[in-house]
């Protein structure tokens, strides 16, 4: 419990039965008693509230734990992966993952952002290194030197890379962005 006065960003707070990490907080004096103006940002659906706390409100903070998981395998609609920790298994629904899933690989380790045993975030490593499973070749003729074709990931994304990769190839591939960084 922290006192209205004690919320800073980058805190996360439970209202009504969901969590929040506060985006902002202003402290507001205008006439009358003076107040906390915030906003929140859902974690689960990552809608933003804009919520007033009143002089001397209580509010729960809540602590996540981060756990380092490895990747296993898709099993059924949701994604299994291990805690490195304590070796259990852990499944992850895929609205946790989201896009993410275009990088996913076995073997690849990533951290997990819990709440008691609820999964609320995955981050992957930022570079990651990918086999190029088919190319599709360009169709324009060429007549630049920084000149692209679209290649297939063994993860299944496509990704925009330079003309002399080739299937089979290895890449670095930025997962926050989806570039070709190089080939290995």
């Amino acid at each position: 419990m922290v006192s209205n006065t004690q919320i800073t960003p980058g805190m996360v707070i439970s209202l009504k039965g969901e969590l929040y990490r506060v985006d902002s907080s202003i402290k507001v004096t205008a006439k009358g008693p003076a107040f906390i103006k915030t906003k929140l940002r859902n974690l689960i659906s990552d809608d933003v509230l804009e919520k007033n706390f009143k002089p001397n409100q209580v509010v729960d903070e809540v602590f996540l734990q981060e756990r380092d998981l490895q990747y296993m395998y898709l099993e059924n609609k949701d994604y299994l992966f291990l805690d490195i920790g304590s070796l259990d298994s852990i499944l992850i629904a895929p609205n946790v993952i989201g896009k993410k899933m275009h990088f996913l690989k076995e073997g690849v380790q990533v951290k997990a952002t819990f709440y008691g045993e609820t999964v609320f975030s995955v981050e992957l490593p930022q570079f990651l290194e990918i086999m190029v499973s088919k190319t599709e070749e360009s169709k324009e003729k060429i007549t630049v030197s920084n000149a692209t074709k679209v290649a297939t990931l063994e993860t299944g994304a496509k990704i925009q890379v330079p003309l002399f990769v080739e299937v089979g190839d290895i890449v670095k591939v930025d997962t926050t962005t989806g570039e070709y960084i190089q080939r290995i």
